[in-house]
């Protein structure tokens, strides 16, 4: 074999062992006092393009703050396209770029002073990704709609956590969070509720619910957390 052909192969190789050593794919946390000594409990979920960030009361699940988007990194640095923002809607489409320091077990960002542990790494649930609400049935009835409206329902999962978002990119609104801790077993999709935007009553509270993967949709069959049935389809997100 050609030298230079061999030296190339070994670089590209050794880049792509690099790129997947950092790889921030999966979900991070990190705790820390507030003001008044009340621990806080942050997490953020990386999936393929798209992220999102929950900070909550560490013992009671109260929320604090969210915020989310799409993020690409090149070597250290990473960009993130705002799409929500809990305390400054006007951050909505803004571009921010900062460093990242990422080992096998720990995520920190020195311009913060924000240090994560590693949750997982996207394993071993079956739904890791970002899906978008893209249908539901209503008394036996499929109804679609545009994953594609400025309007959307997302829920993004490591392979442990999850959280659900509903947002506007357009008016700039936020609409609502949840998340937590989910298992996908036999077919059936459970999660735990740690944090929930709307009513801190719902945290605690445990939800089953079947599911299947049917054309590359999850399909999501159950009860909500106030007891009404719900028939959901979910559409992986790509952009």
């Amino acid at each position: 074999m050609n030298k230079n052909i061999f030296i190339k192969i070994i670089v590209a190789c050794l880049i792509s062992i690099y790129s997947f050593a950092q790889s921030p794919i999966g979900a991070w946390e990190r705790y820390y006092e507030d003001e008044n000594g009340v621990e806080i409990k942050s997490v953020v979920i990386f999936s393929e393009g798209f992220q999102s960030i929950a900070m909550y009361n560490a013992k009671s699940g109260e929320f604090i703050y969210s915020n989310g988007g799409t993020w690409e990194i090149d070597g250290n640095m990473m960009t993130e396209k705002v799409e929500f923002d809990t305390e400054n809607s006007e951050r909505v489409g803004d571009l921010v770029t900062f460093e990242v320091k990422i080992t096998n077990d720990k995520l920190s960002i020195p311009s913060a002073n924000w240090h994560f542990s590693k949750i997982d790494d996207s394993s071993p649930g079956e739904l890791n990704g970002a899906w978008l609400m893209s249908g539901r049935y209503r008394n036996g009835e499929k109804q679609m709609r545009s994953t594609d409206r400025p309007r959307k329902t997302m829920k993004i999962l490591s392979g442990t956590r999850f959280q659900w978002i509903a947002f506007d990119t357009e008016k700039k609104e936020f609409k609502g969070t949840g998340g937590g801790t989910y298992t996908t077993i036999g077919g059936k999709y459970s999660e735990k509720i740690e944090f929930f935007s709307r009513d801190d009553s719902r945290v605690g509270m445990s939800l089953e619910f079947d599911f299947n993967i049917e054309n590359e949709n999850w399909i999501h069959k159950g009860k909500t957390s106030k007891g009404d049935p719900l028939h959901e389809i979910w559409e992986k997100r790509k952009k």
